[in-house]
């Protein structure tokens, strides 16, 4: 493994990163790639750097470093653990700043969103260190006479982060912070589409001491995954992104005897009843449906009104659509930023066409979207379907942008019926002034997130990141108690120790 000087790349600006780096058993190293991928501002369509299409190869060094390294980690015991955790906390506020812009530059996301993110993962890194507390097992004396039982937790070994492009500050901390606090070793694979953050919070990591081989970083695309899903020391894998790709290494990974948790794709409804707060309602479903760029896995995507609530948000929505400012996130004026690739923005506008097609009406209509200076952008201003079918194609297929469509019912009972039909189950939520309806719909509305009066309804660091149907693939979900009962596995012990017990040598 050739290993090159170590580079500050949180001074470096983002015009002159070249190819990037892998990070393995503690050092900043070249990838064995023959092919990379530009890696490129979606606002502005500026290459920022090259990432490597790393081989298999790689993948085995990184996991022979984490294995190795494994066998000192497991023994550390967690209350020192933790304390790399709690550097590595401050190191992330006073570096939130340059890891915000970095976000913006490779996601196109405001500037504000990329600091909510990066809030988001240092919340995840403060509940894990409450490791020597969270990992604690539980015993009981005398369950025969003189025999006592107890069970413990102990780490899993290797494991296996794969992260997506529309979180790449914040997903990843779903599950690392946690997997390292409970004594595993871990490899991380950022998109490659968004590599550049954790090339930046890896610098950081360094600085917190990790003994070597601890976190190790592998860029790539598939031949990584595959890599990854295949390799018999790797013991546990954490996935985000789309439902097909997530079940893909569900499947892949349950079959090579890993224990999983994939995270899929959405179409998150929201439900307005007549007795709800307009105004707000409509300052939450816009920056639910919009904010992002429509790009996050709990974004609505479907607003169903309910009776007499039809036209008051009918109207609201289809103005605060109107009057959100598109442009490069990195100006502070601005509400939402690009989508990640042109081919992305291509698929958008051609699902909105569908939709049409299919019979809805656009009310406002974010095709063709050009922002002067930024021509080259892969913008799409947000986007109102009226009169979608609940029957159509448009209404079962994830858009991922800023488009959001809207539906009429009768009653809240059609309503969560609707909700209940879908294939997904990642988010719900309900807009409404009654404490019986909002009981209603928590109680039987069948999705793993619920919102009331809320448009993203994303749980704090200290629940788990739920989700139902083909929204999530796997048992134990990304942070809080979930995270740890993944990345430990338990072992009961059963004792008896008689007094008239000698030692026979």
């Amino acid at each position: 493994m050739a290993v090159l000087c170590r580079v500050n790349l949180s001074k470096m600006a983002a015009s002159t990163f070249k190819a990037l780096l892998n990070y393995i058993d503690g050092e900043w190293c070249t990838s064995g790639a023959t092919e990379f991928l530009n890696v490129v501002n979606p606002a502005t369509a500026q290459v920022l750097a090259k990432v490597p299409l790393s081989p298999k190869s790689d993948v085995e060094v990184a996991t022979s470093a984490a294995a190795t390294a494994f066998q000192g980690w497991r023994r550390v015991p967690p209350t020192e653990r933790v304390q790399y955790l709690f550097k590595l906390k401050f190191l992330l506020e006073e570096h939130l700043e340059e890891l915000a812009q970095t976000i913006t530059w490779e996601c196109g996301k405001t500037l504000a969103e990329s600091k909510g993110e990066l809030e988001r993962a240092i919340e995840n890194v403060e509940v894990a260190c409450g490791i020597p507390m969270l990992m604690q097992g539980y015993n009981l004396e005398d369950i025969a006479r003189g025999i006592d039982e107890m069970m413990i937790r102990q780490p899993v070994g290797v494991i296996a982060i794969i992260a997506p492009f529309n979180f790449p500050g914040m997903i990843p901390f779903w599950f690392l912070p946690y997997a390292i606090a409970c004594g595993n070793t871990c490899i991380i694979k950022p998109s490659e589409k968004v590599p550049l953050t954790l090339q930046k919070v890896f610098e950081l990591l360094e600085k917190t001491g990790l003994p070597k081989g601890v976190v190790n970083l592998v860029n790539g695309a598939k031949e990584v995954v595959d890599a990854i899903l295949e390799h018999p020391t790797i013991r546990a894998v954490s996935f985000v992104g789309s439902s097909p790709v997530a079940q893909y290494v569900y499947g892949k990974a349950a079959s090579f005897g890993k224990r999983v948790q994939c995270q899929g794709g959405a179409k998150n409804p929201i439900i307005v009843l007549p007795d709800a707060d307009m105004e707000m309602t409509t300052r939450i479903a816009a920056d639910s449906a919009f904010g992002c760029a429509g790009q996050r896995c709990l974004a609505a995507s479907v607003a169903v009104t309910v009776g007499e609530a039809r036209e008051r948000f009918t109207n609201a929505i289809a103005q605060a659509a109107e009057t959100r400012i598109v442009g490069y996130g990195l100006d502070e004026k601005v509400q939402m930023g690009p989508v990640i690739t042109s081919q992305s923005q291509a698929r958008i506008e051609q699902l909105i066409q569908q939709g049409t097609d299919e019979g809805a009406t656009v009310l406002v209509d974010g095709r063709n979207t050009k922002i002067s200076g930024y021509e080259q952008g892969n913008f799409i201003r947000p986007t109102i379907l009226e009169n979608v079918s609940p029957k159509s194609e448009l209404a079962r297929t994830e858009i991922f942008g800023p488009v959001l469509g809207l539906m009429h019912l009768e009653t809240i009972e059609e309503a969560i019926a609707l909700v209940n039909s879908g294939q997904w189950g990642n988010m719900a939520c309900l807009f409404t002034s009654s404490g019986a309806a909002a009981r209603q719909f928590r109680y039987e509305a069948e999705a793993g997130n619920i919102g009331i009066n809320i448009g993203v309804a994303a749980p704090m660091a200290f629940f788990p990141f739920s989700g139902w149907k083909d929204s999530f693939y796997g048992d134990l979900h990304g942070q809080g108690r979930d995270a740890v009962e993944f990345f430990t596995q338990t072992k009961v012990v059963v004792e008896r120790w008689p007094k008239n017990w000698s030692r026979q040598f």
